[in-house]
């Protein structure tokens, strides 16, 4: 019989592509991927891992059971959705991604509302940016994720995902209280052509964002700083190093000395939860998915 933790460990194998990335994607050690393979090679008689210069790659024999892997556990993961829904409670263990701004202002009332109504769920959260989170849910590596794309410029979706709007996020400029703008009702962005920008880091899907939605205006952004997380773009701000998009999750308190003025024509990012569609009918899922929404209903 082949050992379903094995498998796991040589599907992590293939879709990560070394020993390090599988160990980060099932939260395990270096040591223990490879005495997981080493195990799995003495079950089939075969070699399934070759030396490729510092790292390892599949033999052929590996790359064809890593193939019945995924399936596999593909129909295991169908299996446990099955006999969770047959029991029509949402018990055992799931696993949730969000990006920052709502891990802060989204999950802690949507996790508490899951604490209270099924005690028999363990749910685990990670903070993970859209991007790397919508991999992660196609590896498996985690149940769902929270993510967010732009009103102009949409986050790609694999097949085999399923996804549920939770929340229209509003996003202001925020700026010193010196600014000659920081008293307007409404501003437009073509206004910041000549002020310096407060960013996310190069490649960020919100950096990039920000530069196709200056540069379709002319504007060409002087960017002047980078930072990861917003409170930390908005200490910028209130420094008078420069101004920065503000979205309103998780945002508050404002730093003193920053004014966040709204967009005339409306700059918003869409929130919505991601999860593998063989995993639909689980009643864990469609629980988290109604105390995210009801989490979000709470924001507006």
């Amino acid at each position: 019989m082949l050992n379903l933790e094995r498998l796991r460990t040589l599907d992590a194998l293939a879709r990560h592509g070394s020993v390090g990335g599988a160990a980060a994607g099932l939260h395990v050690t270096t040591s223990a991927v490879s005495q997981q393979m080493a195990k799995l090679e003495r079950e089939v008689g075969q070699q399934l891992l070759a030396k490729n210069g510092r790292g390892v790659r599949l033999t052929d024999a590996g790359r064809l059971l890593a193939e019945h892997a995924a399936r596999i556990l593909s129909q295991v993961e169908r299996a446990q959705a099955d006999l969770e829904e047959q029991r029509g409670k949402a018990v055992g263990e799931l696993r949730i991604s969000a990006f920052p701004t709502a891990m802060r202002g989204l999950l802690p009332a949507a996790l508490a509302a899951l604490r209270a109504g099924h005690p028999g769920l363990r749910v685990g959260c990670h903070e993970v940016e859209p991007a790397p989170a919508v991999a992660a849910v196609v590896r498996g590596d985690i149940d769902m994720a929270v993510v967010l794309d732009w009103y102009n410029k949409p986050l790609p979706i694999p097949d085999g995902l399923v996804k549920a709007p939770l929340l229209d996020d509003p996003a202001d400029i925020a700026m010193p209280a010196a600014h000659p703008l920081a008293d307007r009702s409404e501003v437009d962005l073509e206004e910041f052509a000549d002020d310096e920008w407060i960013t996310w880091g190069e490649g960020e899907f919100c950096h990039e964002w920000l530069l196709l939605t200056l540069r379709g205006k002319g504007i060409e952004p002087r960017v002047a700083h980078r930072a990861q997380e917003h409170h930390t773009q908005l200490a910028l701000v209130a420094a008078g190093l420069g101004v920065c998009v503000a979205p309103r999750l998780g945002r508050d308190p404002m730093p003193v000395g920053v004014r966040a003025v709204p967009v005339r024509h409306r700059v918003r990012r869409h929130v919505y939860v991601v999860w593998r569609a063989d995993a639909d009918r689980r009643p864990s899922i469609r629980a988290a998915v109604e105390a995210l929404r009801a989490a979000g209903a709470g924001l507006r």
